[in-house]
Parts: C-alpha cells; sequence; structure tokens
C-alpha cells in the first residue's frame, strides 16, 4: 500500500494550515456526524495537552487523521467482503462467512486505499468539496444519535475542530477517507443501529442487505443527500452530484472485484514475480501455463468439418 497517497503532500499537514476558533459546544447534529463517520474513535486518540494550556490544536487534527485512517481501513473491509466474503470477520459479520479465502485474504482493504489514492480518475477538486459539503449539511441527514455520547463534550469539540481543520486544506483528505465517510453516513442513514457495534466503521457492522441498500442509494435516487451536496458545492459542480456518485459507486464494485481477482497481493514489483498463488487463482481453479494446454478434443458429435 502507498504509504504517500498523492493526494497527501508534505505541504498539507495539519500544522500548517490557519487556527479554527477555539472549539466550543458541538451542536447535536455535528456530534452525530461525527458518530456515524466513526470519527469519534478519535477522542481516546487526542493528546493531553500539559497542566493549564490549551490543546494543540495540530497535534488534534493528526489524532483525527489517525482515526480517519483507521475508521477508512475498518470501512474497506466491510466493501471487500461485500464483493468477496471469505472466512474472516468482516464477512461473518454481514452474514456471509465462506470457507475458500475471500478479499481479506487476497489484501483487498490496502488494494482498494491504493487504487482510490492513487489511481482512480476523481478529481481532488471535487472529492473534499464533497465530503465538506456533507459535513456541513449534517442536519438535514436526520442521522441517529452518536454512539460514545458518554464522550465529554469538550474532547468532542477537539475532533470536530481537528475534522474542521483538515477540511480547510483540499489535500489533507485522500479519496480512500472521503468515500469512507460517505460509507457510513449511508450505512446510519440505512440502519441507525451500525452507529455502535464491532469495528470502528458502521459500514463494516451491516448485514450484506443494507450494504447492497447503501449502494442502492448511492447508485439511485436519494434526494436528501443529493439535495444535501448539491446546495453547498460550489460552482460548477452544482447539478452533478446523482452522476458523481453514480460513478463512484459503480467504480467502487468494480475495483473491489478487480483487487479481489488479481494477483496484486502476491506481486513483487522488484523482481517481477509472484511470491505465492494468487487468491483469485485458488477461488477459481486456475492454473496458469505459458505452453498453454492441448483441450482440443475434435468437432461436436463427430463432425469433420465445418463451413461458413
Amino acid at each position: 500500500m502507498n504509504d504517500s497517497p498523492s493526494r497527501v503532500s508534505p505541504a498539507s499537514d495539519p500544522a500548517t494550515v490557519s487556527d479554527p476558533a477555539a472549539p466550543g459546544p458541538v451542536p447535536l447534529d455535528r456530534r452525530a456526524l461525527l458518530g456515524a463517520a466513526g470519527l469519534l474513535a478519535a477522542v481516546p486518540l487526542l493528546p493531553a495537552p500539559p497542566a493549564a494550556a490549551a490543546p494543540d490544536p495540530a497535534a488534534d487534527a493528526r489524532a483525527v487523521r489517525r482515526a480517519l485512517d483507521a475508521v477508512t481501513a475498518d470501512t474497506m473491509g466491510g466493501l471487500a467482503v461485500f464483493v468477496a466474503p471469505g472466512p474472516d470477520p468482516y464477512s461473518r459479520a454481514q452474514g456471509t462467512p465462506r470457507r475458500e479465502p475471500g478479499a481479506i485474504e487476497a489484501k483487498v482493504p490496502a488494494f482498494l486505499v491504493d487504487a482510490l489514492d492513487r489511481f482512480l480518475p476523481f478529481p481532488d477538486q471535487i472529492a473534499v468539496p464533497l465530503i465538506r459539503a456533507l459535513a456541513q449539511g449534517a442536519g438535514t441527514l436526520r442521522l441517529p444519535g452518536a454512539a460514545g455520547g458518554d464522550a465529554p463534550g469538550a474532547a468532542v469539540g477537539r475532533v470536530d475542530a481537528g475534522l474542521r481543520r483538515l477540511l480547510d486544506n483540499d489535500a489533507t483528505i485522500p479519496l480512500s477517507g472521503v468515500v469512507a465517510l460517505l460509507l457510513n453516513v449511508q450505512a446510519v442513514r440505512v440502519h441507525p443501529a451500525s452507529v455502535a457495534g464491532p469495528f470502528t466503521a458502521p459500514f463494516a457492522r451491516l448485514p450484506y442487505a443494507r450494504k447492497a441498500r447503501v449502494f442502492h442509494l448511492l447508485e439511485g435516487p436519494d434526494p436528501a443527500l443529493v439535495g444535501t451536496l448539491d446546495r453547498r458545492l460550489p460552482e460548477p459542480l452544482r447539478g452533478s452530484v446523482s452522476g458523481l456518485l453514480r460513478f463512484l459507486a459503480g467504480t467502487l464494485l468494480e475495483v473491489t472485484a478487480l483487487g479481489a481477482y488479481s494477483e496484486w497481493a502476491v506481486f513483487d514489483p522488484a523482481t517481477r514475480r509472484l511470491t505465492g498463488r494468487p487468491v483469485g487463482w485458488q477461488v477459481s481453479g486456475y492454473t496458469p501455463s505459458i505452453d498453454g494446454w492441448d483441450e482440443y478434443r475434435g468437432y461436436y458429435q463427430g463432425r469433420r468439418k465445418v463451413t461458413g
């Protein structure tokens, strides 16, 4: 997996962004958004400030970024098994465990992060404004109350300020993180109980049919989501939300299948050789041969030639 995605540059470190206002009380809709996105996982990651000192906004933003990375990994795990389940905990959680290896064994979550952050043709100038619009319009989506309701208000305020700080810089959040936030918010809208449970990502907690419902909403009409995003996107992006979401949803499923049946997990770029047998080969029974196989059996039903 690429450790330095193209959408993140040294200049995008949160410390280089001007400090937002000191965090105050977090509105219920913002707290619900943080819970739906899985970002309240950042609360225990917040550094304790020295005695009598104010929290460090840049350090808080880095804690939120670490939480986002963890949520993204969990979300990609839930997405990977939606396409290619196996004997892993994510597949068991969605109710479709299988004996043969699947996407987790094929390292598809890492493949997805790498593909989304480096190769998917989804422009930076669209990705972050999309998630910024989602954050600004959380109140219109009627998200359920967040899990972790006992988290101190001051800590939640620091997480909220850290997220705002990240969103101040278009290059800070890679596309995989944007996709994770979008899938998790939709997951909580489809199944409010997914706001709490195993894993850090609500999408990973969903059963199979409800994951399908998330993609149905992304690919089809969802007036609440489309309206929320469309009203807050800058020109000339307004009016294009439905098409963008449909493209993104379809591409996610296609790229996931590609990763599950490719040699990516066992391909060594240095030697240009495979280090093991790919999961896709195991599942499909594929046996490679550079010389091919002598499978010719003659014409059907004993025929000796064909015409036309």
